[in-house]
């Protein structure tokens, strides 16, 4: 039987990620894209990207800035599962282009590697609607004075439909 602070725990978990969803659908940036966060579990986060023409480059593929922006989402969302109090800030994020992606639907999965104190450090994969690895990214976040209550969107009181 697990111990009474178990559901305490996964309660307080679950209301972390609906409100890290809701922090990323109110940024600004967030309302250029057709795209979606879910996390559902700690240490881990997928977004679903919906890629337009109007993200292509002069070749007709999509720009190396969408494979950032969903990259470091990804990653930056895994990483701060493991964060309740405070927003993390990317400090570095290594990239890999495999594969050039014209129209789609593409999901970015991020995936918590290691740190919990100042530092942490998140990976993330692009796959397309294929199922091809697009692109695969490694990125350090830390800790910022910046507490997460204080930003528009986050707030872990309410419930999953508000």
């Amino acid at each position: 039987m697990p111990p009474d602070n178990a559901v305490e725990h996964d309660t307080g978990a679950q209301s972390h990620f609906r409100a890290l969803e809701r922090l990323y659908s109110c940024a600004p940036v967030n309302r250029l894209f057709e795209s979606k966060l879910a996390i559902e579990e700690e240490g881990r986060a997928r977004l679903v990207f919906q890629i337009t023409r109007t993200s292509y480059h002069a070749a007709g593929a999509a720009h190396g800035t969408i494979y950032f922006k969903m990259l470091d989402d990804a990653a930056f969302y895994a990483a701060n599962t493991m964060v309740s109090d405070r927003f993390l800030l990317t400090t570095s994020f290594n990239l890999h282009f495999t594969k050039p992606v014209r129209e789609g639907e593409v999901v970015a999965e991020g995936r918590w590697v290691s740190g919990r104190r100042r530092v942490l450090v998140a990976e993330s994969r692009l796959v397309d609607a294929d199922g091809d690895e697009i692109g695969r990214g490694t990125g350090t976040f830390m800790r910022s004075h910046i507490p997460l209550v204080s930003l528009a969107g986050y707030d872990p009181s309410k419930s999953i439909d508000e």
